[in-house]
This record gives C-alpha cells, structure tokens and sequence, in this order.
C-alpha cells in the first residue's frame, strides 16, 4: 500500500510538472503575439520622427528626430555610425548601420545601400515625406538584424539628411556626401535602393496621376508601390521589381526611363546615379498621388500604416534575395 502510495505521488507529481512545462511553453509561444504589430510600430517611427517641420530651419527638431533613429537603432543591437559635416554653418549627419558577410578588416566585394532621407522640407511635418521611408528602413533594419548575405556582401541601412530644398543635388545633400565617400574609397556598390514617400494608398479610380506619355501603360487607381530608375539602372530596377512580385501580393510597378521623365530622378537615389552606382526610388509616387506633398497637411494622420506594413514586409524579402543572390 505505502509502495501504491508513493508510485502515486510520482505520478501526480509528473503530471503536475508537464502542466507546468506547457503553460510555459505556452507562454513562451504566444509572446511575440504581445509585441507591437509592424503597422503600430511604423506608425510610432512615424509620429516620433514627423509630427512636426524638422530641418536645418528647425534644428532641434531634426536633431529629435536623428537621436529618435540613432536610440531605436541602439535598441536593436546596432552601433550606428555617424557621417558629420556642415551645413549653413550647422554640424549635421547621416546615420549609418550594417549587415555584412566579410572578413574582419577586408573591403566588402559588393554593396547593398536601404536607405531614406529623415528631413522634411520647410513648412511641412514630412510624414509622408519622408517619415514614412525613415519608419520602414528602421523596420528594415530590425527585420533583417539577422540575415546571412552572400559573402563579400554588405547591406547598409543609411539615414540621410538634406534632402530637401535647398540642398536637393547639392554637395550639402546628405546622399551626396555618402555616395562619394563610398566612390573615394573604390567601393563597389551593387545597387541602392531608396524608399521615398511609401504611405499614402487609394483604392479610387483615377486617383493616379501619371507622367506625360505614360498615361496608358500603368495604372490610374493609386494602390501600388513603384520601383523607378534611370535608364542607367534599369536592370537593378528588373531585378528588385521582381524580387518583390515572387515575395509579396501587394502591388507593384517598375519604370526605368530617361532622367528628363517627370519624377524619375527626385530622391537620393540620384546621388548614387551621379557617382557612377546603379539605383532606384521606392515609392507611392509623391506628388502624381499623394495630395499633401510639401505642406503642412503632410501629418502621421494621414499614412496607411496597413499597406505600409505589407511592402515593408515584401521588401524584407526582397533585399534578402538580392543580398543573397550569390550565395553558395
């Protein structure tokens, strides 16, 4: 009977411990349902980086919104680099992170540039322009924090600053700074890939304006994503436009045309052009569809966090592809 009673316990007691250990399991399982969703976390980049004008106008607002990049980069493992020059007699910065496969001390063999400007232009918060490319590079940065590239390969995660009037294609531009460093130092950029203005979204017919002649060959609901490059870099444009399609549903246009084409050259990705390296503009297309562009009505309010989340999502993918491409 006392051999009965203790054989008892030892079960009850086994029993009791794989309750526990499922509750724990349990637990441990469903934690990441408790972390912020992609669009709840875009949409507080959004509103930390955004919610007012921040430029060289209003430098303490653009110094909040580079410590409010560096802080959430820090949060996710980084050590950001810092590219300090001058401006108007200002001390300013891009922010720079990376993901690399290469030998301790070697020069990658190939570069991959994600990147966004962080400024907004005078008079306006700059949630769409360009809160929402800086929200999704910093969610790029923390999706792919643990990629393998191929090796040799490097992804940058850069942060510019000055892109905006009046240093647009100017040698105070922050993309400009950062391309020709990149150029000086004989580095081999494979592509940059450049998010500007990604948040605003309609489902309404017409609500796409397109450039001259291009009327009937894209669509007139403003509902996709586009990739856009020079005629230059339209084999980079194939490539990632492609690389996207075969990862996500959610729409997506590519156009490579000539630099005279309405749009096809008003971002950062035109730094990278001029120094010789192939790249392109991710975008909602501004001004063709978003119809607070460059005014004070550009407010966090207005962006499609949902969308949002669905091409950062693909564009995970698809730099994970393109980085990876070589791999053996």
């Amino acid at each position: 009977m006392r051999k009965f009673a203790r054989s008892h316990w030892k079960v009850i007691i086994a029993i009791l411990l794989a309750i526990a250990l499922a509750t724990l399991t349990l637990e441990t399982d469903s934690a990441p349902a408790t972390s912020p969703e992609l669009s709840t976390r875009l949409r507080a980049h959004v509103q930390a980086i955004a919610s007012k004008e921040h430029n060289t106008a209003t430098p303490r607002e653009l110094e909040q919104a580079a410590r409010h990049i560096e802080t959430t980069l820090e949060s996710y493992g980084y050590r950001p680099r810092k590219q300090e020059y001058q401006a108007d007699g200002q001390k300013v910065r891009n922010i720079e992170v990376s993901v690399s496969n290469t030998v301790a001390g070697a020069k990658p063999e190939r570069i991959f540039i994600v990147g966004a400007h962080y400024d907004s232009a005078r008079g306006a918060p700059g949630a769409n322009d360009n809160g929402s490319g800086t929200a999704a590079v910093l969610e790029l940065a923390r999706l792919l924090k643990t990629m393998q590239p191929s090796r040799g390969t490097e992804v940058k995660f850069v942060f510019f600053v000055n892109e905006e009037p009046p240093y647009f294609m100017g040698e105070e531009m922050g993309s400009m700074q950062h391309a020709r460093e990149l150029r000086q130092s004989g580095q081999n950029v494979a592509g940059a890939l450049i998010l500007e203005t990604i948040g605003w979204y309609s489902q309404e017919k017409n609500s796409q304006k397109l450039p001259p002649g291009l009327e009937k060959q894209y669509p007139s609901t403003g509902n996709f994503i586009a990739f856009v490059g020079t005629l230059e870099s339209s084999a980079l444009v194939r490539q990632a436009l492609a690389a996207f399609r075969a990862q996500s549903d959610f729409p997506a246009e590519g156009l490579a045309a000539p630099a005279h084409v309405m749009g096809v050259t008003l971002s950062d990705h035109s730094s990278y052009n001029r120094h010789g390296y192939p790249a392109l503009m991710i975008t909602d297309t501004a001004f063709l569809r978003y119809p607070y562009y460059h005014t004070a009505e550009d407010t966090p309010d207005k962006l499609d966090y949902g969308s949002m989340a669905r091409v950062v999502k693909g564009l995970a993918r698809t730099i994970d592809s393109l980085a990876g491409a070589a791999r053996t």
